[in-house]
């Protein structure tokens, strides 16, 4: 079964950037659509970012609007999630999953394969 292994998060300020990895096993990110989600404590888990096979990206725009950037480097088998403009908003746990290419990539349900998590904390 394949494993997703994120990195990358920690403690930071206000306005700071962070860039959280996703490392996947071979052929998983050139195969499938890699998505970033975040859960805070008492709330559901949130869609963050997609990126599928062909590399077409997909945002949450409502709350992360121009603030974050996924991209994959297929050779690496690991997908990115670079984020600016941090807010105390956006502390969660940042999870790494992967889906079967055609379905709905802002669904948790579409995923089936997720990663441990990568807690970010954001200070004011």
């Amino acid at each position: 079964q394949a494993q997703l292994v994120e990195s990358g998060g920690g403690l930071v300020q206000a306005g700071d950037s962070l860039r959280l990895s996703c490392t996947a096993p071979p052929r998983t990110v050139m195969w499938y659509t890699m998505g970033w989600f975040r859960q805070a404590p008492g709330k559901e888990r949130e869609f963050v970012a997609a990126i599928a096979r062909s590399g077409h990206t997909a945002y949450n725009q409502d709350s992360l609007k121009g603030r974050i950037t996924i991209s994959k480097d297929s050779a690496q088998n690991t997908v990115y999630l670079q984020m600016s403009g941090l807010k105390p908003e956006d502390t969660a746990v940042y999870y790494c999953a992967a889906a079967q290419p055609g379905n709905r990539a802002s669904e948790p349900s579409s995923y089936s394969t997720w990663g441990q998590g990568t807690q970010v904390t954001v200070s004011s």
